[in-house]
């Protein structure tokens, strides 16, 4: 593992163009499940929203930063961590929070919300945690990465179909809800294949690491769920709610990730191998957990 802070993964800009459009797809599918009348109600009703941002913008990526002061990973590898704890949640959530008996409307208006505010909070969150911690904040020097151009991207990849996704489901609800499903499944399908080829094209390399970077990977996905429930806890939302805001800020956008990786940190290894096995354990973590949530229904 030498050369991880220096090593590119093989990644094809054409394999780039296909990424950004499977997360527009996601996206936009996403979106389909929303309405402007569900931003109205959380306007109402904005405490557990609030909470969920607070944990997924301000904690996650906190706590993010201690575990690289207990662990002192590699500085690729830290800030891979860093930039997947400052992606918005995660296309599966929705999926995942149904599954275990939350509230899925919460779920889905976190995720938009989100998505909304990342335009402004990832780009921040990697520059204020990426320069904080010194190992990472040379590698950010280095590459001289342009906020502004962070921002645009993340706009472009996630804000836009966002928002048509919004106005096809408001104007036409019932084409909407005939694309939903099959448009899910096809997302889903289309991401975790990806993810697939892209560890399959460099998979000498992925044997090189996984072990080590697996073990931080893991870790850091459990104090993601365990930070996620202890502050809706202490933030006095129902169970119900709790389980939302769990499962938001523990299932992270691995995919917008790897765009970034490779839009702007040239496919750098370290944070390539993070953000690839997030994308893979946080859909096998959260199934698990949702399992666990679904024992016992909850209180409302």
């Amino acid at each position: 593992m030498n050369n991880i802070d220096t090593f590119a993964l093989n990644f094809s800009p054409a394999s780039l163009t296909v990424l950004n459009g499977v997360l527009a797809i996601v996206m936009f599918t996403i979106a389909l499940d929303l309405k402007l009348s569900d931003f109205k109600a959380l306007v109402r009703s904005p405490k557990p929203l609030l909470v969920g941002m607070l944990s997924q913008f301000l904690i996650l990526p906190a706590v993010t930063f201690v575990l690289l002061l207990i662990f002192r990973p590699q500085p690729s590898i830290a800030l891979g961590l860093i930039l997947v704890a400052a992606c918005p949640g995660g296309n599966i959530s929705n999926f995942i929070t149904h599954r275990a008996g939350g509230n899925v409307a919460l779920s889905v208006s976190m995720t938009a919300v989100a998505t909304f505010a990342a335009l402004i909070m990832t780009p921040t969150n990697i520059a204020f945690w990426g320069h904080l911690y010194a190992p990472t904040r040379e590698i950010l020097q280095r590459i001289s990465i342009d906020p502004v151009s962070l921002a645009i991207t993340v706009g472009f990849m996630l804000l836009l179909p966002l928002v048509l996704g919004i106005m096809l489901n408001t104007m036409r609800p019932e084409l909407a809800a005939r694309i939903r499903k099959p448009m899910q499944w096809l997302s889903m399908g289309i991401f975790i294949a990806f993810i697939v080829l892209a560890v399959a094209a460099n998979w000498g390399y992925f044997l090189q690491s996984l072990a080590t970077v697996l073990l931080l990977v893991v870790v850091h996905n459990t104090v993601a769920f365990g930070s996620g429930y202890l502050t809706a806890t202490i933030g006095g939302v129902s169970e119900y709610n709790r389980r939302a805001i769990t499962i938001e800020t523990g299932i992270q956008n691995s995919g917008l990730g790897l765009i970034l990786i490779f839009g702007f940190f040239n496919g750098l290894g370290g944070m390539a191998v993070v953000a690839a096995l997030w994308g893979i354990w946080h859909a096998i973590s959260g199934i698990a957990l949702a399992a666990y949530f679904a024992r016992t229904e909850a209180a409302r």
